[in-house]
Formats: C-alpha cells, sequence, structure tokens
C-alpha cells in the first residue's frame, strides 16, 4: 500500500468543513494509517470523517475498518458493538452489490472469530506499551526566576548586562533551565522547487508545516486543519481551539501576507496579540516616554486597558518613579515568563543599521494597515457560524499605531533574542537500514530566561527542545560563582575565531571576550578537522596564499586555491556517492567511496571533517551491507574525528556514539556494545536528559544484550 502524505495532507487542508469533500480526505487519510499500522491514529481520523458527514452509502467499509482497529488494539468490547452495529445496518437496510456484500459478510464471520478467539484465551496479553512525555523536573525552583533552578541566580553589571551565575557548586548533566516559549511560530519550510510539466502545476512537497502542530509544534501526520485558512494546522481540537482563540482569529486572514513578511513580523504581532491577557497600561505610558509623541498616548487607550498585576521595570511609589533593580523584574525582584520580561528584552535600537530599520517599519505599516481594513470582522466574532467561539471581545486598540509601535519594538529585540527551536529530523523508512538525521530549524520562539544568558564559543550548557519547552542543562562542572553561558550559534568547534567575531558583531553588537577568543589563533595553520597536509611527509600544512610544510626538513609547498579547489572536487565525489547509498547501490557507494577516501590520503589529514564524513558512508554502506565488522571499524575512525573537532564530552560526540552501539548491537558484538552503550549514555544524559528518546533506546539495547548473556555457573557446578 503507498501512502503519499503530501496529497493526503493538503487534500484535508483545503476541504472545506463539514462537507463530503473533508470526509472523504479524513477517511482516505485513516484508510493509509491503518495500512501503516497506526490504529489509534486511525480511529482518531474515522471520528473526524463521520463528523464532517460522512456519506451513508460508504459507511459499511469505515465501521468494518473500526471495528479492525478495535480488534488489533484489545478493544474487544467496543469491536463487538461496532460489529453488531454493522450487521444490523446491512439487515436492515442493504445496499451493497451481491458481490460486496459477499466480501463484506467473510470479514465480519472473520472478525467476529478473531473476537472469540481473544476472549477465550486464558492468559490476558498486556495492552501496547506507549511512550509518554519524560522529562525531569527542576529538583528546586528559584524564587526570583521560576522557569530556573535554584542552582542560579539573576544579576547584572554595566558591562555583562543581565546574566545568570551559580549559587552552588554545579554538576554535568544537571538540569538549570525548563522554560515554555512565551511565544513561537512554525518555520513555513523551503519553498519546493519548480519543475517543468505536470509537478510544476501541483505542488504536492510536504514541509514541517505539513508535518508538526502548528500551536504545540508536536510533530503528527494526523492534522487538523483550520476551519478558514489551508496552512494552520494542529495535532488536535484542543490546539485548534487554544491557538484561535489567542491569536489565530487575527492572524487567520492574514496568512499570504505574514509568509510574506517573514517569521519576524508574524512572531512580533504574535506577541503583541497574547499580550493582550496580561494588560499593557504600563506599556503604553512607558513607550510614550521613549518616543517622545504624546499625539499617540491618548487617555481613552488607557482607559481600555486593565491595571497591571507587575510593573514594567519601573515602580510608582509616593508619587515618584522608582526603577527596579533588574529590568524585566516585578517590583519584588521576580523575573518570570511574562509579557513584561518579553518587553524589556533589549531592542537594540541604536546599533540596526538605517536600512534594517527602515524594512522593518515598512513590514509593520503594511500589516497595521491590513489589520486596520480587516477589524470590522475582526471585532464581530459571530459573522461566520463556522467559525470556533473566541473568548475575546474586542482585537485591537483603536489606537492602531500604539500597536505598530509594540510590533516594531519586537521585530528589532528578534536580531538579538530569537531563539531557534530545533528538532532532530530522520531520513529514510524505518525498514531501511540506511538512514541520515540531522538537527533542523523547526521553530522560532522567544524565551525570555534563556535570552538572560550571556554568549560564549566556549560554553558549559546544552540546549535542547521537546515541543516549546526549551531545557538547558550543565555541559560540564561550574563552579560556584561562574557564569552560566550559552552559545548564540558561533561556536569554537565550527568557526574560525575571526568568522565567529564577525558574526556576533553584525548579529550581536558585540566583541566576544570568552577563552575561546581570548586564546592564540593559530592563523597560519588551523584546526587539524579543516587543514591541509603535506603530500610527502603528512605533516600540516602552514601559510596563507602559499601553503609550506610545517616539517622544517621538507620543501614541499603549494597554493591554497589548488588545494581548495581538490577539496571541493573531493565533496562533489562524496555527494556522488551519497546518492548511490540513498538509491540502494551499495556496492557502487562503496567504490566510490573508497576511491574517495585513497583521494583524500593525499592531501588530508586523518583528522579532517571530509576524512570523517567518508568514513561514516563507508559505515552505512557496510550496515547495509550486513558486514557489521567493516561498518563498525568505519565508524570508530569517524568517531575519532568528531572527537577532535567537538571534543569527548560534546553531543555530537553522543549521537556518534549512540550510531556505534547500534552497529555493535546489530553485530552481536557484546561485550563491544555494552561497553559503547554505556559511554553514549553517559554523554547523552549529559547533553539530553535521562529520559530521551536515545537514552531510552540505549537501556533496550542494553537489557536485550544482557538477556544473551551466558548464566555464569557456580562453584557447585
Amino acid at each position: 500500500y503507498t501512502f503519499n502524505p503530501s496529497i493526503v495532507l493538503q487534500g484535508v487542508s483545503h476541504s472545506r468543513p463539514n462537507t463530503e469533500a473533508i470526509s472523504l480526505c479524513y477517511a482516505n487519510r485513516s484508510a493509509a494509517f491503518f495500512h501503516l499500522g497506526q490504529y489509534e491514529t486511525c480511529l482518531e481520523d474515522i471520528i473526524r470523517a463521520q463528523s464532517h458527514g460522512y456519506p451513508e452509502r460508504l459507511q459499511p467499509k469505515m465501521m468494518l475498518r473500526k471495528a479492525e482497529c478495535l480488534v488489533t488494539l484489545g478493544r474487544l468490547q467496543e469491536a463487538s458493538q461496532t460489529i453488531s452495529d454493522l450487521e444490523s445496518k446491512l439487515a436492515a437496510k442493504p445496499t451493497l452489490a451481491a458481490s460486496h456484500f459477499e466480501v463484506l459478510q467473510r470479514n465480519l464471520h472473520r472478525l467476529k472469530t478473531k473476537v472469540q478467539k481473544k476472549e477465550n484465551l486464558s492468559e490476558t496479553f498486556p495492552a501496547a506499551l506507549t511512550k509518554a512525555f519524560k522529562d525531569m523536573d527542576l529538583m528546586e525552583e528559584s524564587e526570583q526566576i521560576p522557569s530556573a533552578s535554584s542552582s542560579v541566580s539573576l544579576c547584572t553589571d554595566p558591562l555583562k548586562g543581565r546574566h545568570l551565575i551559580a549559587t552552588k557548586d554545579i554538576l554535568p548533566g544537571e538540569l538549570l533551565v525548563k522554560e515554555a516559549a512565551f511565544v513561537s511560530v512554525l518555520n513555513p519550510g523551503e519553498m519546493p522547487q519548480l519543475h517543468h510539466g505536470l509537478e510544476s502545476k501541483w505542488n504536492t512537497r510536504v514541509t514541517n508545516g505539513d508535518l508538526h502542530c502548528h500551536c504545540c509544534l508536536k510533530h503528527t501526520l494526523a492534522t487538523v486543519p483550520c476551519d478558514q485558512c489551508s496552512y494552520a494546522k494542529y495535532c488536535s481540537q484542543e490546539c485548534m481551539q487554544q491557538a484561535w482563540e489567542l491569536y489565530h482569529t487575527v492572524e487567520c486572514p492574514q496568512g499570504g501576507l505574514l509568509l510574506t513578511l517573514g517569521i519576524f513580523c508574524h512572531i512580533a504581532l504574535r506577541v503583541t496579540l497574547l499580550a493582550r491577557f496580561e494588560d499593557v497600561g504600563k506599556v503604553v505610558r512607558k513607550l510614550c516616554g521613549e518616543i517622545g509623541n504624546k499625539d499617540i498616548c491618548l487617555p481613552e487607550s488607557e482607559n481600555m486597558l486593565k491595571t497591571l498585576n507587575y510593573d514594567l521595570g519601573e515602580n510608582e511609589e509616593n508619587g515618584k518613579i522608582v526603577e527596579t533593580p533588574i529590568p524585566g523584574c516585578d517590583i519584588n525582584g521576580k523575573y518570570e515568563n511574562n509579557y513584561n520580561a518579553v518587553f524589556n528584552l533589549l531592542p537594540h535600537t541604536e546599533n540596526h543599521s538605517p536600512e534594517h530599520k527602515f524594512l522593518c517599519a515598512l513590514s509593520v505599516a503594511a500589516l497595521c494597515r491590513q489589520l486596520e481594513a480587516a477589524s470590522f470582522w475582526a471585532l464581530k466574532p459571530g459573522l461566520k457560524s463556522s467559525k470556533p467561539k473566541t473568548a475575546v471581545t474586542h482585537v485591537l486598540s483603536p489606537e492602531l499605531n500604539i500597536w505598530g509601535v509594540v510590533m516594531l519594538r519586537h521585530m528589532l529585540q528578534l536580531q538579538c533574542n530569537a531563539q531557534a527551536i530545533t528538532t532532530i529530523q530522520h531520513t529514510g523508512s524505518k525498514e531501511s537500514i540506511i538512514t541520515e538525521s540531522r538537527e533542523i530549524r523547526l521553530a522560532t520562539g522567544i524565551f525570555p530566561v534563556v535570552s538572560l544568558l550571556n554568549h560564549s564559543c566556549r560554553p558549559n550548557t546544552s540546549v535542547s527542545f521537546t515541543s516549546t519547552v526549551a531545557t538547558i542543562r550543565a555541559s560540564q562542572q561550574i563552579a560556584k560563582g561562574q557564569e552560566i553561558l550559552h552559545c548564540y550559534g558561533p561556536h569554537e568547534s565550527r568557526m574560525a575565531v575571526a568568522e565567529r567575531q564577525q558574526k556576533l558583531r553584525s548579529q550581536y553588537f558585540f566583541e566576544c571576550t570568552c577563552p575561546a577568543c581570548h586564546k592564540e589563533p593559530r592563523a597560519t595553520a588551523g584546526p587539524r578537522w579543516a587543514a591541509f597536509c603535506c603530500h610527502s611527509c603528512r605533516a600540516v600544512m602552514q601559510g596563507e596564499d602559499v601553503l609550506s610544510c610545517g616539517n622544517r626538513s621538507c620543501t614541499e609547498s603549494v597554493s591554497r586555491s589548488h588545494l581548495v579547489s581538490r577539496l571541493q572536487d573531493l565533496q562533489q565525489q562524496v555527494g556522488m556517492a551519497q546518492k548511490l547509498l540513498r538509491s540502494g547501490k551499495l556496492e557502487q557507494a562503496v567504490q566510490q567511496l573508497l576511491g574517495c577516501q585513497h583521494a583524500a590520503e593525499s592531501f588530508l589529514p586523518a583528522e579532517h571533517t571530509v576524512v570523517g564524513e567518508i568514513d561514516d558512508h563507508l559505515a552505512q554502506a557496510y550496515a547495509a551491507l550486513g558486514d557489521w565488522e567493516k561498518s563498525a571499524t568505519h565508524l570508530q575512525k569517524s568517531l575519532q574525528v568528531v572527537e577532535v573537532r567537538h571534543g569527548p564530552s560534546s553531543i555530537e560526540m553522543g549521537r556518534e556514539l549512540f550510531k556505534l552501539a547500534q552497529i555493535f548491537f546489530n553485530g552481536c558484538a557484546i561485550p563491544e556494545a555494552l561497553n559503547t552503550i554505556q559511554k553514549a549514555e553517559k554523554v547523552l544524559s549529559v547533553h539530553c536528559g535521562p529520559w530521551s528518546d536515545e537514552i531510552e533506546e540505549l537501556q533496550k539495547m542494553k537489557s536485550c544484550l544482557l538477556n544473551l548473556l551466558p548464566i555464569p555457573v557456580g562453584p557447585s557446578g
């Protein structure tokens, strides 16, 4: 059975609610899930098809599928009831052709026999285990920062600004921050490539927007689309209703414009919409003070808003304005995940280029124009009966220019404060041995507490995401009084000093002075994972335009441009080998990769990243051929390259050890597998926590291997 998810997903999204078309789309999707063995999801789509008016003439087929799912899931009482209902329907009003009727009767008899056999079993089989959401909670929450551990404290000084420090000695793996995004917006994904012919007329490419809930970011194939647009999709009716009540009632008719203006403009609007539920009277006064335009500060606008439960960086005491010690905290010094904290994230208005500020202002102005034009229906949610009931009586402030100023502030904040929400994407079917995984940017969010962490090119923390929740763990031991540091992207294992400094200056407006940047840079050689080596003696080449052998007794020299050209050709050859791997031409892929390996040995050191990639691909190919020993040998070489570049305790090292454990497990190399599993668990638990998918898989492998070990015989025999 072939399941084309793009056609099914887009069919559901582009059909009108409560029509036969959408009911058939849900029914067809339920059939696909049934053949994929996802019976719970199949049942959910059957319910959705029924709720949208599935045709009476097709009901027997749907009811039979429902009964099949229930029997397979062991829900025998419900299955018996469904079978009985189907028999009654057929007896009362037979509408099927004779041949179809006979097939249906045979299937019903088979199902009834199946139910009876299961009911008569003396043993009760346990229900399939479902993986619940697991995560470690904070051991002790900070009174000052509710989303952070009591092991950290919020401080400020003129040079560092706001930052977090350790209040005690912290061990590797300790959970320091667990914070849900104040707001997150799913990245729309790459635009499909244009093709000639029929494909150019039918866009059937699946993006992240088709496979993840637009509210909670949960991965799902069984999406529930918005009734009013074909873009927004959700994992459940509850998520759809929540999104509608909080923001989608305004965003829905602006979907095309928001996609055009970009994700930062979309986030700025959503943050401003969420601010309605936290009331922003003090925001208006603060903005009026900043922009010095009294014309937009109308008394009526403040009367429309409730009294704040907290202050935005200021407090009125005896008629005087008293600044709180740290911006974003309330009058009691508490820093929470709320609009107050978001508003006080630095916009760096003076640092942005005039061109950037102009484009942001233009985007906000265009959006405000559209919102103003649409306000007539936004203020009257009852105009369209099919819309979910909104919990908001008004959407836009009459002073739309105040909304525009707030949105512009948030757009400027995002360049330095937006957080990429990432996930691991796996390619290849579950049945295929050749699968690849890569970290992708799933969404963009704002995390007020995470934004408190300063940058280091050699951070002492690691960040991971579960849906919209960010968790930050110590990646190494942190001493009491030491600053908690996060990497903004430029990391010492990925970029040279000059490149890191340039990126941090252009995006974050500061000069990095972390230990990694203070370390004396090897401008003439560079790290071994990005260097070239001498063809004659294998020493690292040094220099700028012309490279000379680092071995003084060797006179070899060559131009850098020549070696760069050779490296580009080699990478192209490796890319061709990857295509052969994906297409299942394994023997050809191995020969291509062995040729690449031979070519690399003549000018690249053994620790070069490309050399590691070649060994990794060879490990994949040999695994697919069932040669686990050769696969493990090449993967161990790849692992050495990863260790040189990223370090023995890095998340990258943990993922490579996980792969090696799988190879040893499949090859039944029990001692090697158990040893590698132990190493992988130690590294991954620090970065991902003890309840991650990888740790769970490693524990399953360990349990299976321990059962295969021979039982030791005692002295008595």
